[in-house]
């Protein structure tokens, strides 16, 4: 824990771990230099089946193989996007195509002809990289057709076929001299809020900002991590990816999140530590319920991506009698931003996101005059950092509203941050409600609702209002056997909130709409309430 004692909310970046002049595939060759026979890579299918497996050396020789394979159909510079769910082959392009200069696009395999269109589009992309089917999404059918209308696209690869895969690889061909701070991935941000937008990220950010996210976690070489968050994200292909190759760890990549498969693995093959968004453990809590696992070799768990309740860290640390951390950050920020340590308190754990990483500024402004706020004052949480994207691809109105002249990148996040660092998240700036005047924050209330016995997962949505201007939705998905129970809920809440913040309407869901990294789509729900799609209890 770092010891400051603040009264305004700025954070000023701490210098205990340093930044690396590191590239992609610079920090392969090191690890496979120092360790070459560790296995680095061990897949496992659909149904949680292991397959193939890769050491050190092995899998740096490959990607090296494959670069020069790039290098003989593409230029260094050019883009090219990788549209396929977690298999070996993503990593093998992942370092492939940073050896190679090339920068990669990543696509999410649920897309659909418009957004996969839309992606090559705006990215520039000149190849695509692709599996024939996912999950029953004709992957070869959609390229082949998003290809026609495609000209700037010179070619389609199906990834599993080896022989397209490495075509023109060629001894001779020399890879090119890489810079940290060339661009190396333009991934597309969540979309939790509206369409998707290209944050262009460089090696310096995701290499140092992934070493240092797993040395909080305490990794240790030879350790085992499993990895079922999508590769396409910043969780799946940098976080735990280019961590575990820093750390010299084996990587368990899951080619999608089954839950009950999951903790299979976790038995067979002694697991340390995992990482999984918060319906990912709700997932493994209800699994490891209904058919219990031997699962005493995890030895962390760590959640993010979206608010992380308290009553889902007391149950995970109970079921799995394991530590816990919590992440926080954005695809735009490399992407970890604050992260809290393994002896933080039960309340931080709970209810903080921890403290910046290192090399990191957090301040906390008020957002409608950019004005620092004194400590516990609600503002949008606010970095300035080495790993801050390079700019949103093509888009410099975007890039503009997002980082500031100062270089400060605003995430449209509501938080705090107490005198001593921690940052607590309580929505998003464009999610507060406003009920009367008065702010309300979605993330106190879905909290207070994950106390209720009978309730799962909450999410909470402002609705318009001619009388308040807006009014408290709550959505729902119950435990299994539980009904809704309208005037016990808001019993509940009236005990441990004021009148205002108890929702006006109760709607239960049986799924959620999510966002292809497991985020819930708050603006869906709110269009499909106003469009009269849900009936409220």
């Amino acid at each position: 824990m770092y010891r400051v004692n603040l009264t305004e909310s700025y954070f000023p970046a701490q210098t205990d771990d340093v930044i690396l002049e590191t590239t992609v595939g610079g920090v392969l060759r090191a690890q496979a230099a120092k360790t070459p026979e560790q296995v680095a890579l061990l897949e496992a299918d659909i149904a949680g089946a292991l397959g193939r497996s890769w050491t050190y050396s092995a899998l740096l020789a490959e990607s090296e193989r494959l670069a020069r394979a790039l290098l003989s159909r593409y230029r260094p510079g050019e883009r090219i996007c990788v549209w396929a769910p977690n298999a070996p082959e993503w990593v093998l392009l992942e370092f492939a195509a940073a050896l190679a200069g090339l920068t990669l696009v990543t696509a999410n395999p649920a897309y659909r002809p418009r957004e996969l269109k839309y992606v090559l589009d705006q990215s520039r992309a000149v190849g695509l990289f692709i599996v024939k089917e996912h999950r029953g999404n004709p992957m070869a059918e959609i390229a082949a057709e998003v290809a026609r209308a495609t000209p700037a696209l010179r070619e389609v690869v199906d990834m599993e076929d080896a022989v397209a895969f490495f075509a023109g690889a060629r001894e001779a061909i020399a890879l090119p001299e890489v810079k940290p701070r060339d661009p190396v991935q333009v991934q597309y941000t969540s979309g939790t809020t509206g369409f998707p937008k290209g944050a262009v990220l460089h090696h310096l950010g995701l290499t140092n900002n992934s070493r240092h996210g797993l040395a909080r976690l305490q990794a240790r070489a030879g350790e085992t991590l499993l990895n079922p968050m999508p590769m396409f994200h910043t969780a799946g292909c940098s976080i735990l990816t280019l961590g575990a190759v820093q750390h010299g760890c084996r990587m368990i990549l899951a080619r999608f999140f089954n839950p009950g498969p999951m903790l299979d693995i976790i038995e067979a093959e002694r697991v340390d530590f995992l990482l999984g968004v918060p319906t990912m453990l709700v997932g493994l809590l209800e699994a490891q319920a209904a058919k219990p696992r031997d699962v005493s070799s995890i030895r962390i768990a760590c959640s993010g991506g979206s608010m992380v309740p308290p009553e889902l860290v007391r149950r995970v640390k109970a079921t799995f009698g394991c530590d816990f951390e919590t992440v926080y950050g954005q695809t735009e920020t490399s992407p970890l931003l604050t992260q809290s340590q393994v002896d933080d308190s039960f309340d931080d754990l709970c209810n903080t996101v921890g403290q910046p990483m290192p090399q990191t500024e957090i301040s906390i402004r008020d957002p409608a005059t950019n004005q620092i706020v004194p400590v516990g004052v609600v503002g949008e949480i606010c970095a300035r950092a080495y790993s801050l994207m390079l700019e949103y691809n093509d888009n410099p109105e975007a890039t503009a509203a997002t980082i500031d002249k100062e270089g400060w990148l605003h995430t449209g996040d509501l938080g705090t941050m107490d005198s001593r660092g921690y940052v607590r998240v309580t929505g998003r700036v464009k999610e507060m409600i406003i009920r009367g005047g008065e702010n309300l924050f979605p993330a106190e209330i879905e909290n207070v609702l994950l106390e209720h016995p009978d309730v799962l997962e909450a999410a909470v949505v402002g609705a318009p209002d001619e009388k308040w201007g807006e009014i408290v939705v709550c959505f729902l998905r119950l435990r299994p056997g539980a009904i809704l129970d309208r005037q016990a809920l808001i019993a509940h809440c009236r005990e441990r909130i004021s009148p205002q913040k108890t929702p006006a309407h109760w709607i239960e869901v049986q799924e959620w709409p999510l966002t292809g990294s497991g985020k819930i789509q708050k603006f869906v729900l709110r269009e499909r309430f106003e469009k009269g799609e849900y009936q409220s209890a």
